[in-house]
């Protein structure tokens, strides 16, 4: 939701994106967990439900894990958008 907000105050409207490009996720996670992946499933179906489908889906994606992130926060998610022409 932070991420969708983002990209409202930067777009001045969500309709205002033609396109989610990349998404990419830093998921905070013990050791032996592998699966930060699926994690950012979760961040593209939301963006899906969201954008619909010609917008926010079938994007590239990344994730890592890693111990800690910043104000102790579970998920850091960083989007890049194409913006319709205006």
């Amino acid at each position: 939701v932070t991420v969708a907000e983002g990209g409202k105050r930067r777009a001045g409207d969500l309709s205002d994106i033609a396109k989610v490009v990349k998404l990419f996720g830093i998921v905070r996670s013990h050791d032996d967990f592998v699966e930060q992946h699926l994690v950012m499933n979760g961040a593209s179906d939301v963006l899906g439900k969201v954008l619909g489908k010609d917008v926010g889906g079938m994007h590239a994606r990344s994730a890592i894990g890693t111990n800690s992130l910043p104000l102790g926060i579970c998920v850091e998610v960083e989007l890049i958008v194409r913006l319709k022409d205006l």
